[in-house]
């Protein structure tokens, strides 16, 4: 029988809830309790709803703060573009008062970034319903919105994300994701890149110093976030 992966702590955080948002679920787990619980989202789901989905489900739990990882723009702790892939209500939306706890909030990659990172250069990619990008240097967090920028005859999240790998099957799809990885790491020189995201269990073969993360990593960069001095 498999088990599943254990679950991340940051003995440096309190005891606060990380909210993974993605396009398919929305998952949430408290530091220091080995339980993950979730939800569908989709198209169709709004902030309002996704702050509801999460209190209804995790009322016996007693975080002190909330961190939510969404896949759109954040600036400020403040979602700044509609997500291309849920419903609407992100921008300007205060997810503190809908919580009624400290909440921040970042760019879902980055949240999985800061969970995967350990030291130096590194860029982040989630291969998911579309493409997440982050780097950390030195420690300095800077998310990114590199799927958006051209590719081919279209964008990188039009051939990366889960679009791309419907259309263009799992061969073409591979080839379009090394190709995606060549060319982000002869412009950003990163010193290692870390692969996030449900579709990255896919590929087979990995260039060197390019290696996969782990889906858990979302949550403990989201404890990470509440750390002493973070």
């Amino acid at each position: 029988m498999a088990t599943s992966p254990a679950l991340p702590s940051e003995r440096g955080a309190p005891t606060v809830m990380a909210v993974d948002v993605g396009g398919s679920h929305v998952k949430m787990v408290l530091n220091g309790l080995q339980e993950r619980r979730r939800f569908v989202s989709g198209k169709r789901l709004t902030a309002e709803a996704m702050v509801a989905g999460v209190l209804e489900r995790t009322g016996d739990w007693a975080p002190v703060g909330v961190s939510v990882g969404v896949p759109a723009m954040v600036s400020g702790g403040r979602v700044v573009h509609e997500p291309a892939n849920l419903g609407p209500g992100w921008v300007g939306f205060d997810f503190a008062a809908a919580f009624g706890k400290p909440t921040k909030v970042v760019n879902d990659a980055a949240m999985q970034a800061l969970g995967s990172y350990e030291g130096g250069r590194m860029l982040f990619l989630g291969l998911g319903t579309g493409l997440g990008s982050a780097m950390i240097v030195d420690g300095i967090l800077e998310p990114m919105e590199l799927g958006h920028l051209p590719f081919r005859k279209a964008t990188y999240e039009d051939y990366v994300g889960i679009r791309g790998l419907e259309r263009l099957g799992k061969k073409r799809w591979r080839k379009a994701v090394g190709e995606t990885i060549a060319t982000l790491v002869a412009a950003l020189e990163p010193e290692y890149v870390i692969l996030g995201g449900g579709n990255a269990r896919l590929l087979h073969e990995l260039p060197a110093n390019v290696r996969l993360g782990r889906n858990e990593d979302a949550f403990l960069g989201g404890f990470r976030l509440w750390r002493s001095g973070g």
